[in-house]
């Protein structure tokens, strides 16, 4: 194989932009979402078949095309500036159950 070599005209040393999508990967996606369009009516019969086979199948189907669609739900970290970010918060569920002050509110 041949080896890249510095100052090579055909390198282009910036690469595409972070984030930015192949063109080729752009255009897959929006040949495979007109597909799926263009068959929305159909979509639902052909699960259906699956289904009466293989519910499991059917939901596999379901979930792998939502993948494509769908985005997903990313992790969230809480981060402090090394303080105990839990000491304000504070639950009040009421007086206990067996208190006599609960049975004094319900009345």
């Amino acid at each position: 194989m041949g080896e890249f070599k510095g100052g090579d005209e055909n390198i282009n040393r910036n690469g595409r932009p972070v984030g930015s999508r192949n063109k080729y990967t752009k255009q897959i996606k929006e040949a495979f979402g007109l597909l799926l369009e263009n068959n929305l009516e159909h979509l639902g019969h052909w699960l259906n078949q699956v289904a009466e086979e293989d519910p499991k199948a059917a939901l596999d189907i379901v979930l792998k095309m939502s993948e494509r669609f769908v985005p997903r739900l990313k992790q969230t970290d809480i981060t402090s500036d090394g303080e105990n970010i839990m000491s304000a918060l504070k639950f009040n569920f009421g007086p206990p159950i067996d208190s006599d002050k609960r049975d004094q509110d319900e009345e």
